[in-house]
């Protein structure tokens, strides 16, 4: 490194030298400044001060501040003292009476509150753990006039209560049995394969306490048995509820609350075929030659009374909608009371084929609903007819007489010569169709016989 010389050091001292000089000038620029500022305002006061014309303002605020300085206190105490106020709404009310004496109507449950005084005591009493209070202790059953009061609020605030006067009735409560029902809540959340049956109640009849005239509206109290989630025999305490008529609930008191239930659970099943209805018409150059399905049975489960009239569960299929051969999606149709099935869509497979026909004669004319026991006559003793059968050739080839059935329906028969319209029952299989060659029967009715029904 390079050391300085004598020079280079002289020049350094000069250069700090004349910085010094620099700094001492500004200073000096600065101090005259600012003291001709203090002077010009120091000639400014003096002007306001001894000038007569402002002496009287000048007098005038020092007044003020020499009076404020020594009331500081009690300006202060003043404001403290200035009326304010604050409503609430909403306020409970407290009622006092004996609940298991007497039924209580006509009170509000809650009142508006308005506090007024001085603004501490009303933010004191608006913060406080007060009451609006109805003291009924001593009442006796009938029509009262009560004043609502305030509690707990202070006694340095005036408090309105509205309505500060109330009109209520004591009814002196009865106590009555009533028989026990049920009803089973929540059964969506209960899996359906899954069915409940007969509760057995801890006891059968149960105490309700409430006046003489809504003891009278209660049309039955009802255990509610929560169902959710239950796949076996269960116990639970349920909750009691009055209800009127109407089915609405009705406030009394019902003693106990709840009663200790036994509910079994099973999952009734039974296996049944599936069937297909066919419903609408083909174009007349086709029919169905088969159908077939890749479900043939079905699981069902529900009530063990209903399961056990049901032989069979049905999906529908409309014939007018195909025009050539189809696999088609069905949804599987339950029976009411059934809750659910194994099966819940089939799959078939429909073939075409081309329809041809054949009459078949000699069908035998029967009849129905002869509640009367009317005997009839024919004049001509005709007792058959013809129909023609539609289909595929497979399917009509084998039919005879004693595979269709034709009838008359005498429900509204009158004694008398009468015209009766001819009916046929169609295979609900659609693959094969029935057509009568006539439509109409006379017959003569005669009157009752000791039987039953006629038959041709």
């Amino acid at each position: 490194m390079k050391k300085k010389t004598k020079h280079d050091r002289a020049e350094i001292a000069e250069s700090i030298v004349r910085q010094s000089k620099k700094v001492a000038r500004s200073y000096a620029r600065f101090e005259n400044a600012l003291f001709k500022v203090v002077m010009v305002f120091s000639s400014f006061i003096d002007k306001i001060l001894f000038n007569r014309h402002y002496s009287k303002v000048v007098a005038l605020v020092l007044a003020l501040l020499m009076y404020m300085t020594v009331n500081a206190g009690s300006m202060l105490q003043l404001s403290s003292g200035i009326t304010s106020s604050k409503s609430a709404s909403g306020v409970p009310v407290t009622v006092l009476y004996n609940d298991e004496t007497f039924e209580l109507s006509g009170m509000p449950d809650s009142v508006d509150v308005t506090f007024t005084g001085d603004a501490t005591s009303v933010t004191s009493a608006a913060n406080a753990d007060g009451r609006i209070v109805a003291d009924l202790e001593g009442l006796t059953e009938g029509t009262h006039n009560v004043r609502l009061t305030a509690d707990g609020y202070g006694n340095n605030v005036d408090i309105k209560i509205d309505p500060s006067n109330v009109t209520v009735t004591l009814k002196e409560k009865t106590t009555r049995q009533f028989d026990l029902s049920y009803d089973l809540v929540n059964q969506d959340e209960m899996e359906d394969i899954y069915s409940v049956g007969m509760p057995e109640f801890e006891y059968s009849r149960i105490n309700v306490r409430a006046s003489s005239d809504k003891l009278d509206s209660i049309a039955f109290v009802k255990a509610l048995i929560d169902v959710s989630g239950q796949t076996s025999d269960f116990e639970q305490d349920a909750g009691l509820v009055a209800y009127d008529a109407n089915g609405q609930v009705v406030d009394a008191t019902i003693i106990p609350d709840t009663v200790h239930v036994k509910v079994p659970v099973s999952s009734p099943s039974k296996m049944v075929a599936i069937h297909v209805e066919v419903t609408g018409e083909m174009a007349e150059d086709q029919a169905i030659e088969s159908i077939s399905m890749d479900q043939e049975s079905a699981t069902l489960y529900g009530p063990e009374d209903i399961l056990s009239s049901i032989e069979y569960v049905t999906v529908t299929l409309d014939a007018s909608s195909i025009t050539k051969d189809s696999t088609i999606l069905r949804p599987v149709t339950l029976p009411a009371g059934v809750s659910s099935s194994s099966v819940s869509q089939v799959t078939l497979s429909v073939r075409l084929g081309e329809r041809t026909s054949r009459t078949i004669s000699d069908v035998p004319i029967t009849y129905r609903n002869n509640t009367n026991n009317y005997r009839a006559t024919q004049a001509e003793n005709k007792t058959t007819t013809s129909v023609t059968v539609y289909g595929t050739e497979n399917n009509i080839k084998d039919i005879t007489a004693d595979d269709i059935t034709v009838y008359i329906d005498m429900q509204n028969a009158q004694p008398g010569s009468s015209v009766f319209a001819l009916q046929v029952e169609q295979p609900t299989d659609g693959l094969v169709r029935y057509e009568l060659d006539e439509t109409e029967y006379q017959l003569n009715i005669i009157g009752e016989t000791t039987g039953g029904e006629t038959n041709g």
